[in-house]
C-alpha cells in the first residue's frame, strides 16, 4: 500500500510508528519536513469539516491514506455508478483530452474514487425528503458537488486549475442537460 503526505503529496513508505497499543508516533515527510497525516489523530468530523472547506490535505489524507484502489470493494461503487454513468464518462473522456492523462485502469480507479468521495454534499439531497425546501437547492448542493470535484480533480492530477475546472464543468453539464432530456420526455407521456 503507498501513503503520501497530505502537506505535499510526497510518496511516504508509512505513516506511523505503533510501540504499543495506543502509543503511536507519526511519521514526518521526507520532502516538507511536515506530519505526514495529521488526520491520523483526528476525530471524523475534523475530517469532515475540512473536506466541507474543500481542503486538499483532507482529500489526500482520504483518498491516498485510508481509501485506494486496493481497501475500497466495488460492490460498493456499483450502484453510485450506475447512476453516473454518463458523467463519468464525460468526465473521464475530458479528463483524457484537457489534462492529457492516461486512461489505464488503476487510473480510472483513481478517477472513480476521487469522484466518489468529492461528491459527499449530495448526502443533503436526503435532507429535502425530511424538511420542506425548495427546488432551488438541489442546484446549490450540485454546485458545491462541482466546487469539491474540482479540488478532488487537482489532487490526483495536479494539474492547473483553469483545465480542471472546465473537466468539471462539462461533466456536469452534459449530466444536467441528460437528467433535463429525461425528465422531459417523461412529462410528454
Amino acid at each position: 500500500m503507498e501513503y503520501r503526505c497530505v502537506k505535499c503529496g510526497f510518496r511516504i513508505k508509512t505513516l506511523f510508528v505503533q510501540y504499543s497499543p495506543g502509543n503511536i508516533r507519526l511519521m514526518k515527510c521526507e520532502n516538507c519536513r511536515a506530519v505526514a497525516d495529521e488526520y491520523i489523530e483526528c476525530e471524523i468530523m475534523i475530517l469532515l469539516i475540512d473536506l466541507i472547506l474543500h481542503k486538499p490535505q483532507a482529500y489526500r489524507h482520504l483518498l491516498y491514506n485510508v481509501l485506494n484502489s486496493e481497501t475500497v470493494n466495488l460492490q460498493m461503487l456499483k450502484d453510485v455508478v450506475l447512476g453516473n454513468v454518463m458523467f463519468l464518462g464525460v468526465f473521464l473522456h475530458a479528463s483524457r483530452i484537457l489534462l492529457n492523462t492516461s486512461a489505464g485502469a488503476s487510473r480510472f480507479k483513481d478517477f472513480l474514487l476521487a469522484v466518489l468521495i468529492s461528491s459527499y454534499f449530495k448526502i443533503f439531497l436526503l435532507a429535502m425528503m425530511v424538511w420542506n425546501f425548495p427546488s432551488s437547492v438541489i442546484y446549490i448542493i450540485d454546485l458545491f458537488v462541482l466546487s469539491s470535484n474540482t479540488v478532488a480533480l487537482k489532487v490526483i492530477t495536479e494539474s492547473a486549475m483553469n483545465r480542471i475546472l472546465g473537466v468539471c464543468l462539462v461533466a456536469h453539464a452534459v449530466k444536467f442537460f441528460v437528467v433535463q432530456g429525461l425528465e422531459l420526455r417523461y412529462l410528454r407521456y
